[in-house]
């Protein structure tokens, strides 16, 4: 008790007591190791090196988060719905890990405005959002523990922000569905993609182009060649007016 009255003393001391509170009244508890929590929300665009020359930023606790999101999610899901098989749990997954699902929850949430980053990088802008949520989970991960995280993700997350009846009927799969208008209508539909590098980046970003009988309707970025072609299919659908959510 006398440990936690002196972190608590720590928090409202601290010239980012702002930070902390709204930390606290977002995941419903207070946070004690806070170094963790200012780390998950610095970008490796604006990292900085520690007093042992380690660099700091949130890569590592999103990669720790993500794990924990992804097991947490599947737990929800495998007891939320007993009579579902396999194939609709892991699309309900995605749906709900997807890139664009995690990037509008930071919005939601009020996350994006503490976020410390310095990218002009269009991938990298794209994935700076939901790698923070996901670095704030690791964070809660090494503060609290699972059980912290799992109360914050299906607790202060899903059933506040989710709405699952709607996102049973939302389709992300754009090239899915590029690919089955074509095939209605009888359309030749072509995705090109290719790896790019730039500046100093060590990480690849790959951009994809879709040709609809040989004439570019769509173009993406994507930190992977999934995510370029999703875009793209994306991108298509919404130049053609066909209906994408």
């Amino acid at each position: 008790m006398f440990y936690k009255f002196i972190q608590r003393i720590k928090l409202f001391s601290s010239p980012r007591k702002e930070f902390y509170l709204f930390l606290k009244n977002l995941i419903g508890f207070y946070p004690q190791k806070l170094v963790f929590y200012d780390i998950a929300f610095t970008h490796r665009s604006s990292s900085r090196t520690d007093s042992q020359g380690h660099v700091v930023n949130n890569e590592r606790l999103e990669y720790l988060g993500d794990a924990i999101l992804g097991a947490v999610i599947a737990d929800f899901l495998y007891n939320r719905f007993p009579q579902e098989d396999e194939g609709f749990l892991t699309k309900m997954r995605s749906k709900l890990v997807n890139r664009a699902t995690l990037t509008n929850l930071t919005y939601e949430m009020g996350l994006n405005v503490y976020i410390d980053s310095n990218t002009n990088n269009s991938v990298e802008k794209s994935h700076i959002f939901g790698d923070a949520l996901e670095a704030l989970i690791g964070a809660i991960y090494i503060d609290k523990g699972y059980g912290a995280s799992k109360y914050f993700i299906t607790k202060r997350i899903l059933s506040r922000y989710i709405d699952l009846r709607e996102l049973e009927q939302l389709d992300l799969n754009f090239k899915s569905k590029l690919i089955e208008w074509s095939q209605k209508n009888k359309q030749e539909v072509k995705f090109e993609t290719v790896e790019e590098y730039t500046g100093n980046t060590k990480q690849p970003r790959f951009v994809s182009v879709v040709e609809i009988n040989h004439k570019e309707v769509g173009r993406g970025n994507g930190a992977s060649k999934k995510e370029a072609q999703q875009n793209a299919a994306m991108k298509a659908l919404q130049k053609m007016e066909i209906s994408v959510p």
